[in-house]
């Protein structure tokens, strides 16, 4: 005689077995360039929206006296320019990432939408930077608000398996248990190692840009080259993610039934946010270019940034920790001068909040003799590691390395 909740839990498992298989057929079988093609408004909405709004932001900055007076040696510029051009790229790509919910649905079965905290930890970005811009607030809030929105992304599993990757590279293990001591209990740490590693990409990433916005058209410009290595990877890591990555990503998520109503793969987000930076940040450089016109502030550089952090830990959601490696290399010119202004502020005794006029860009201008000549000579550093970056990546996807 069958048992009937046997025979229930049977049927059910079977079910799931079914979603499963259902998710991986169609993630694999997905090609990039329709994806491409899918997602290709998101890009022309960014630029567009991006390019006609930053004159409004203009006169309204002049307007609330939000402007940058040349009073400082370090300063490049010769005349009053506003700031508020970070609320221009960030309408870019709010309206940009608006359009891909609807084009989603066009989307293989098991792949995510861009989570929503992903833009909310946006908004909380520009927020902060824009209050920083207004009021000049203690670096401690500032740091607070890139902490909150590195929560937003560890919500939605936005990071948290780069953990798993990196302890399976250092160790042969992709889990780290803890047992608290008179009661047994096992605790994971790999969340809470990945939230670690999260926060620290996010405060990392959002400060590197920011130190880099230092001539016109600086940040802007590198960072759609960024955006472009950035979307050659992700754009071959769609024909790359195995039936393993799948169950990987499901028991991350939780139950398969709601893995398969959620999506488990971030590779169309990915693309999404790629495009949607790419499009905003050149609908932004004619503005910006020198001679600039308006500024990003600390709201748009800190804003690039984490966008650009999100993306790159979007890389590893199946703890691909090569990808992710990959990712920072195209990332390479924020973090190189970062990296040169804490060695240089270390051995001077300086605080790392203390500005001064030694970056890349500020040496390259003396030596190169103009703004221009110097920007482009780093758009063509940036150049090299995107290829760097995502070739070495790519080649890694193909078993070269």
């Amino acid at each position: 005689m069958l048992d009937p909740v046997n025979g229930n839990i049977e049927s059910e498992q079977l079910q799931n077995i079914e979603l499963l298989e259902a998710m991986a057929v169609g993630i694999e079988s997905t090609d990039p360039m329709a994806i491409l093609t899918m997602c290709l408004p998101v890009l022309v909405v960014a630029f567009l929206v991006t390019l006609l709004v930053t004159p409004l932001y203009r006169r309204l900055a002049f307007r609330l006296d939000v402007v940058d007076r040349p009073n400082d040696d370090r300063k490049i510029h010769t005349r009053t320019t506003p700031y508020l051009g970070g609320l221009a790229v960030a309408t870019g790509l709010l309206v940009g990432l608006l359009v891909s919910f609807p084009l989603s649905e066009q989307w293989p079965i098991g792949y995510r939408m861009v989570p929503i905290w992903v833009v909310v930890g946006m908004v909380i970005i520009c927020l902060t930077g824009l209050l920083d811009d207004l009021t000049e607030f203690d670096s401690w809030i500032k740091v607070s608000g890139m902490l909150a929105a590195a929560a937003g992304l560890a919500v939605s599993n936005v990071g948290t398996r780069v953990a798993a990757g990196l302890l399976d590279w250092m160790f042969g293990i992709d889990q780290l248990y803890w047992t608290i001591p008179f009661i047994n209990l096992n605790m994971d740490l790999t969340d809470l190692i990945g939230g670690g590693i999260i926060g620290i990409f996010v405060l990392g990433g959002c400060n590197a840009t920011n130190l880099i916005d230092g001539l016109d058209g600086l940040l802007t410009g590198v960072t759609a080259i960024v955006a472009i290595g950035l979307l050659a990877l992700s754009l071959v890591l769609v024909d790359y993610i195995m039936p393993i990555d799948v169950l990987r990503l499901q028991q991350s998520i939780g139950p398969p039934e709601q893995a398969f109503d959620e999506g488990v793969t971030l590779a169309g987000a990915r693309v999404v946010l790629c495009l949607a930076l790419l499009g905003a940040t050149l609908g932004f450089l004619p503005h910006n270019f020198n001679p600039a016109t308006i500024f990003l502030g600390d709201c748009g550089s800190l804003l690039l940034g984490y966008v650009c952090v999100v993306i790159i830990l979007m890389l590893g959601e199946a703890g691909q920790t090569h990808l992710v490696l990959a990712g920072l290399i195209v990332f390479s010119i924020p973090i190189i001068d970062t990296l040169l202004a804490i060695v240089r502020r270390r051995i001077q005794g300086k605080s790392f909040w203390d500005p001064d006029a030694k970056h890349l860009h500020h040496i390259l201008k003396r030596r190169l003799g103009g703004v221009k000549s110097a920007v482009l000579s780093l758009y063509g550093f940036g150049a090299f590691f995107a290829v760097l970056g995502a070739g070495l990546g790519i080649l890694h996807l193909l078993g070269h390395l």
